[in-house]
C-alpha cells in the first residue's frame, strides 16, 4: 500500500446522511458499504481506516446509527457509506422495518455500490442477519469482504480458526467472499483492508480529480 493510498482514506470527509435512496448523493460514480449487527465495530472500523477517531460516531448503544452515511474520498467521486446498524435499538418494531425497506432498497438499486464489507464480531459470527446480507450478495454478484472484528479479544490460535471456520462456511460463493480477521485497537489487518477497498475503487482512478 502506497502512501498515497493510504492518504486518499485519510482525505475521507463526511459527505451526507440519507433516509431513504432518494436523497443519496447523486454524483458518487463508486461506492463501498460497510454493513453489520449493532455492535460489530462499523463505526470503530471506519474510523481506523482513515485514522479520524471522530469521523464516525461511536456509540455505546447498539443501532443508534439510524441513517445511510456518506463519506466522501477527498476530491474524488467515490465514497464509504455507513449503513444502518441491524439489531438491537431501541425504538418501534414499525421504525425498525422502515430502516429495513430502506436498507433493502440502497442495496438492491444504488448503481454505485460495487463492493460491501461486512462486519461481524469474531467472537459471533454469520448470524442470521450476516446470512442473509450473503445470500442478497450472491443473488446479486456483489463482492464481499467479512472483515471479523475484535480480532484483540481473542488469541491469535482461537482467532485464526474462527477465520477459517468462516472460509470453509462461505466457499460455495466462491471468489464473490474473502474474509479476514481485524482489530480497531491495535490495527491489525488494517492494510489488507485498504487493499481490498483499492481493488474495488480502483487504485488509479482514486489520484484523480
Amino acid at each position: 500500500m502506497s502512501a498515497q493510498e493510504t492518504l486518499i482514506y485519510t482525505n475521507a470527509e463526511f459527505e451526507k446522511s440519507a433516509a431513504k435512496l432518494s436523497q443519496c448523493p447523486t454524483d458518487i460514480i463508486r461506492e463501498v458499504a460497510f454493513a453489520g449487527r449493532s455492535n460489530a465495530g462499523k463505526s470503530s472500523a471506519l474510523n481506523t481506516l482513515t485514522g479520524n477517531k471522530k469521523l464516525a460516531r461511536t456509540s455505546k448503544t447498539p443501532g443508534r446509527t439510524q441513517l445511510i452515511n456518506f463519506f466522501r474520498l477527498g476530491e474524488t467521486k467515490l465514497a464509504l457509506v455507513d449503513l444502518p446498524g441491524y439489531g438491537f435499538a431501541k425504538v418501534p418494531l414499525a421504525t425498525k422495518n422502515e430502516w429495513q425497506k430502506e436498507l433493502e432498497t440502497y442495496l438492491n438499486r444504488r448503481q454505485a455500490l460495487c463492493g460491501l464489507v461486512l462486519l461481524m464480531d469474531i467472537r459471533h459470527p454469520l448470524k442470521e442477519f450476516d446470512n442473509a446480507m450473503l445470500d442478497w450478495a450472491a443473488e446479486a454478484g456483489m463482492p464481499v469482504h467479512i472483515l471479523l472484528t475484535k480480532a484483540d479479544k481473542l488469541k491469535r490460535g482461537p482467532a485464526k480458526s474462527t477465520m477459517l471456520k468462516v472460509q470453509r462456511a462461505v466457499a460455495d460463493l466462491g471468489d464473490l467472499v474473502t474474509v479476514q480477521t481485524f482489530s480497531s485497537h491495535n490495527g491489525e489487518g488494517l492494510k489488507i483492508l485498504q487493499n481490498k477497498l483499492t481493488s474495488w475503487l480502483d487504485a488509479p482512478f482514486l489520484a484523480q480529480e
